[in-house]
C-alpha cells in the first residue's frame, strides 16, 4: 500500500502541471471516480483542511490523504512521492537558472502548459462546488466570504474560522428544524 501511494503521488508530482488544484482534479478522477476510496465530500474536506493549514496546500493534502489511507507512513509516502520529481527539477533549474530564465522556448512552453491546465482546474472546481453547496445557506455564506476576502481584505485564516462557525450554525439550525418537524 505504501509503495502504491508513493508511486501514484510521484506521478502526480511528475506529470500534473498547474499546482495544487490540478492535482486535486487528478485525485478526484482516480480516488473518487475510478477507485471510489473516498467521496466528493471527503475530497472537499481534505482539500479544505489542506488549503487552510500553513504550508503548501498540496503537501498538506498529500499528507492528510496518505494518513487517511495508510496511517502516518502513508502520509509520508504521499508527501515524499509528491515532492520527489519537482525537487529534482528545481535542483536542476536552480543550477542553470540564468540559462533557463532568458530561454524563449522554455518561457513559451510554460505559457502553453498554464493554458492547458486551466480547464483541468476548472473541472475540479465545478465538482467541488457541487459537493460544497448542499444546503441553500451555503451560497449566501460563499457570497459573504467572497465580499469579505476581495473587498474587505479579511485574511484567509479568519475566513476559515468564520466559515467553520457559520457551517456549524447552519447544520445546527437544519438539525433542529428536522428534529422539530419529526416531533
Amino acid at each position: 500500500m505504501l509503495a502504491k501511494l508513493y508511486i501514484q503521488f510521484l506521478k502526480f508530482g511528475a506529470f500534473t502541471f498547474g499546482g495544487g488544484w490540478s492535482i486535486v482534479a487528478q485525485m478526484k478522477e482516480i480516488y473518487v471516480n475510478r477507485e471510489k476510496v473516498i467521496t466528493d465530500e471527503e475530497l472537499l474536506d481534505i482539500t479544505s483542511i489542506g488549503r487552510s493549514l500553513p504550508g503548501t496546500m498540496i503537501g498538506n493534502i498529500a499528507m492528510f490523504f496518505g494518513h487517511r489511507m495508510a496511517g502516518f507512513l502513508g502520509g509520508l509516502a504521499c508527501m515524499f512521492g509528491m515532492i520527489t520529481v519537482p525537487m529534482i527539477i528545481l535542483i536542476l533549474i536552480t543550477s542553470f537558472y540564468t540559462a533557463f530564465q532568458s530561454n524563449i522556448w522554455v518561457a513559451s512552453a510554460m505559457r502553453g502548459v498554464r493554458t492547458a491546465v486551466a480547464p483541468v482546474i476548472l473541472s475540479a472546481l465545478m465538482g467541488m462546488i457541487k459537493s460544497a453547496f448542499k444546503l441553500p445557506p451555503c451560497y449566501v455564506i460563499a457570497a459573504g466570504m467572497f465580499v469579505l476576502y476581495f473587498f474587505m481584505k479579511v485574511s484567509p485564516v479568519m475566513l476559515v474560522v468564520i466559515g467553520a462557525v457559520l457551517g456549524l450554525a447552519v447544520c445546527e439550525w437544519y438539525e433542529r428544524r428536522s428534529h422539530d418537524a419529526a416531533a
